[in-house]
């Protein structure tokens, strides 16, 4: 885990919004307003050339069915770090404070990630574990330390638990991350739960697995801001999300300042139709990043809830053929595509008047 060390000075990243956005009041003139932006972005297989014994990696080597070699690998290092160079940027000029991140093989392409140019200029650090996956994808996080000062952080295993419950499968952990974000704690939780090749109950048990956690913080702190996300392998409707996880789509009956959960995403997929991968015709919004109720309300003296988006600009999308308006892959029916991902980012913005 790389971490900075060094102290930051929280400066105002935002300029003054005059106009009412997201049916959100917007602030007294005489006040300036600070965006922080947080974001998550699964990787699709950012994997190295190089074949490691112990993992089922095979594929992405150069002699694997990928043909992964250093022109691939490169192409998806400069791919990946465009994306997450720019996520958050609409509002806020260095772009996203933290970055959760999905399906990333080990520390060595965190390491190329960041030696990116589009990510080295802006100082971006990360934070990884080594899990138990079987194909060895972790989750990890992307953090800049000009906004966010990090200060504890830790790899929350399932595998004992998960196993018992699974007869013997293993799943990923949960990335914890604690840390300063322009002078207020907050903690990070990042996932990647069970595919949908297991049935619901193994995405549960996830759910429940990270109320637990949730509920841990809050006996240490009761007014913890708490950041969930990551690819759920749920849309924000399933049972893992709602009863499992507890979290509310409704923000009318979530309680302010409780220690309920809000997921801003589930009127965007059944409302809007909207959402971050498409199978077999279908939209799914597996790619969620859930709140705590402390960062609803209109009392902007703290950071509270925002916006939420779906980063998808045009370039990232496919533009023919029977898929089009899906995510553009890297590789697509066998045939290397030099794209980002299957999945579309996610991001939401918080606001703090100063």
């Amino acid at each position: 885990m790389k971490k900075s060390i060094i102290s930051f000075v929280a400066v105002l990243l935002g300029l003054s919004f005059m106009s009412s956005q997201s049916g959100d009041s917007a602030p007294q003139q005489n006040k300036r307003t600070i965006y922080a932006g947080v974001a998550f972005y699964n990787q699709e297989n950012l994997f190295d050339t190089i074949n490691d014994p112990l993992k089922n990696d095979d594929d992405f080597t150069p002699d694997g069915s990928y043909h992964w070699d250093a022109l691939r690998y490169e192409n998806k290092l400069a791919n990946m770090s465009k994306v997450l160079s720019l996520l958050c940027t609409d509002r806020v000029k260095g772009g996203a404070a933290f970055i959760g991140l999905a399906e990333v093989e080990n520390a060595k392409v965190l390491e190329d990630l960041c030696n990116q140019p589009a990510l080295k200029e802006k100082g971006i650090q990360f934070i990884h574990y080594e899990g138990d996956d079987a194909r060895g994808i972790d989750v990890a996080a992307l953090y800049n330390p000009k906004m966010l000062h990090v200060k504890n952080s830790r790899l929350i295993s399932v595998t004992e638990e998960y196993k018992a419950f699974s007869g013997g499968h293993i799943t990923r952990g949960i990335l914890h991350v604690e840390g300063n974000l322009l002078g207020e704690n907050f903690h990070f939780l990042v996932n990647h739960w069970p595919s949908r090749g297991a049935a619901s109950p193994s995405r549960e048990f996830m759910g429940k697995k990270v109320r637990s956690v949730c509920d841990s913080i809050y006996a240490v702190d009761p007014n913890a801001k708490i950041v969930i996300m990551g690819d759920l392998n749920d849309d924000p409707d399933n049972k893992s999300v709602t009863e499992a996880l507890g979290a509310k789509t409704n923000i009318k009956k979530v309680q302010e300042g409780s220690q309920e959960l809000f997921n801003p995403w589930g009127g965007m997929l059944r409302k809007e139709g909207k959402g971050t991968l498409l199978y077999d015709g279908m939209w799914n919004l597996f790619d969620q990043i859930i709140i705590s109720a402390n960062m609803l309300g209109k009392d902007r003296s703290d950071f509270k809830f925002f916006k939420n988006e779906i980063f998808r600009p045009e370039w990232m999308t496919t533009t023919v053929g029977k898929y089009v308006g899906a995510p553009l892959r890297t590789t697509g029916g066998g045939v290397w595509q030099n794209g980002y991902s299957d999945h579309f980012p996610t991001q939401i913005y918080l606001v703090k008047e100063m």
